[in-house]
């Protein structure tokens, strides 16, 4: 389980992201990325039960580094204010559709499927749907996943406003095809991320979006 020492550094950092208070407490760092990485091996151990292909998956290839790239940042702040995992079978380098845990007081959330696709792959997905529009509607119209998730996130920037290249406006599932990414999420209160059933929660969440990220990986290979 998420401990109440993970939040509370996490929670510290926000407010001294630089590195001399980071290095002066580089234990607390340590305690934290350690109680996450134990979390992360347990989500995977779970998912693996519904998903066999994240069998042999281990919380090092999917847990992200702390470190902010501030290359071509305006914000210089050295350190993310969270801790995140890319559950993906290949870790968090692979291309396809996976699930990914976010840890962040306030903030803690599950999403699942593709943030911004190269071109390559968002036709694949998109000529999947074009295709089989009929059993992804179905998969987003699922009364467990509505409810879970709601709807296709639809923030700035995710969906187009004109059809895409290559479709008619009344082509049936016009709409879907619009989009640039295909995520969907689900917040959790830091109450929800610091319970003993908080692997449990996950993993339960995750299973319902399993066909989601399967109709989006069919299109990927």
């Amino acid at each position: 389980m998420i401990q109440k020492t993970t939040i509370d550094f996490l929670k510290a950092l926000k407010k001294n992201n630089d590195r001399d208070w980071f290095e002066k407490n580089k234990e607390k760092y340590l305690a934290a990325k350690k109680n996450v990485d134990e979390f992360v091996d347990g989500l995977i151990k779970s998912f693996t039960a519904f998903d066999k292909k994240l069998g042999g998956l281990t919380a090092k290839d999917c847990v992200f580094r702390i470190y902010r790239d501030v290359r071509f940042s305006k914000n210089k702040a050295p350190y993310k204010t969270n801790m995140g995992a890319s559950i993906n079978a290949g870790g968090k380098k692979a291309e396809n559709a996976g699930y990914y845990i976010h840890i962040e007081p306030g903030g803690a959330f599950l999403a699942g499927g593709v943030w911004m696709p190269p071109a390559d792959q968002l036709k694949k997905i998109r000529q999947e749907i074009a295709y089989n529009g009929k059993d992804f509607k179905k998969i987003l119209s699922d009364k467990n996943f509505k409810k879970a998730f709601g709807a296709l996130d639809e923030s700035e920037g995710y969906k187009l406003s004109r059809p895409p290249k290559g479709y008619d406006k009344d082509h049936p599932d016009i709409e879907l095809l619009k989009f640039n990414s295909y995520i969907v999420w689900k917040k959790y209160s830091d109450k929800d991320v610091l319970s003993k059933n908080f692997v449990k929660k996950v993993s339960d969440d995750a299973k319902v979006m399993r066909p989601f990220i399967q109709f989006l990986n069919t299109a990927l290979d």
